[in-house]
């Protein structure tokens, strides 16, 4: 009877893996062409904010990558992931880097991780650093990286990633800090924004604090040295 019971149940279970399989392929293909016009972060940060007693601010507007300038598209890749193009999902590269200034005990550490990463976590997951999560994004990152194009992920990651309290994507962003929309944005507006994605709840674009304005030239020294972005 016991071996019955337990067959069952690891049948139930073994189905039910396979339909949550079959469901992520789903939406990785359904996002693969239609715009993601909420995301979990978005929901999360909602009710954080009604839970908190603040006022109610969630600002996302999507755009096709053609309608975002390409100063933004390079200031991102130079300042977040300047292996994008060249990785498969995951900055092996980086990582060994990060995890080597760990070790030296530098106080400010290189993020490792990838726009791909990124956009897996934003669209498809929560804010969280269990290994259940984190086992969840590079499942993610690998089927975005098969089945989305870069400059797909690229467009998805633009519009979806959070750039201030409440704001997120580049059109947003860039109506809120500039006042234009994000097709138009200067070299040195599109480095400001992208200056403050590794904390955009804690900086601001628009304007700057010193800090944010040394990353702001920073980037805009990559940028010059990268050139053009160019998809494969």
């Amino acid at each position: 009877m016991g071996n019955k019971v337990g067959k069952r149940i690891y049948r139930f279970l073994w189905k039910f893996a396979l339909g949550l399989v079959g469901l992520s392929i789903c939406f990785v293909l359904l996002f693969r062409f239609v715009p993601v016009y909420v995301t979990p972060l978005m929901l999360i940060r909602s009710v954080e904010q009604l839970s908190a007693g603040q006022k109610f601010q969630l600002k996302h507007n999507w755009v096709s990558i053609e309608a975002i300038s390409k100063n933004l598209s390079l200031a991102v890749v130079c300042s977040e992931d300047q292996n994008f193009l060249n990785h498969f999902g995951i900055d092996f590269k980086a990582i060994k880097r990060s995890f080597k200034d760990s070790k030296n005990g530098a106080k400010r550490l290189r993020g490792a991780s990838t726009i791909s990463q990124q956009t897996a976590k934003n669209v498809f997951l929560w804010p969280g650093r269990s290994w259940v999560r984190k086992g969840l994004e590079v499942y993610f990152t690998f089927l975005i990286e098969i089945v989305w194009s870069k400059e797909r992920i690229l467009e998805v990651y633009l519009n979806s990633i959070e750039m201030g309290n409440g704001i997120y994507g580049a059109e947003a962003a860039s109506r809120y800090y500039f006042k234009k929309k994000a097709k138009n944005l200067s070299r040195r507006q599109a480095a400001a924004i992208a200056a403050v994605l590794p904390n955009p709840r804690e900086y601001s674009a628009n304007p700057p604090t010193p800090y944010i304005q040394s990353r702001i030239r920073w980037i805009i020294e990559q940028m010059g040295q990268w050139g053009t972005l160019k998809f494969k």
